[in-house]
């Protein structure tokens, strides 16, 4: 499926293995959602949508790029303006992250 058919709500990753961890609540762009225990922030919010994020620049999506913390493309904010490395950050219950997703 080509990104230009993907909507915001559409899962870019989805769980095959490894779902016997305990869920973690958190909101995602104003709505409830969960991940499993141990997930990153990454993890977490591509399991629900199509995109990590929008470029701050050019506005075209992004999904994270090297997935080890070197290269800016997976910022995210959470409610109250912090801004996290999704790649690195694990997901904690009540975490309120925005994505600019909804745009």
């Amino acid at each position: 499926m080509g990104t230009t058919s993907m909507t915001v709500n559409t899962a870019l990753l989805h769980r095959v293995a490894e779902k016997d961890r305990a869920p973690v609540p958190f909101v995602l762009d104003g709505e409830p959602a969960a991940a499993l225990e141990g997930d990153t922030v990454l993890t977490a919010i591509l399991t629900h949508r199509a995109q990590l994020r929008r470029n701050e620049f050019s506005h075209e999506p992004r999904a994270g790029f090297c997935l080890m913390g070197a290269c800016q493309d997976c910022w995210v904010m959470t409610a109250t303006g912090e801004r996290l490395r999704s790649c690195a950050t694990f997901i904690q219950t009540g975490m309120q992250l925005t994505t600019g997703g909804a745009e």
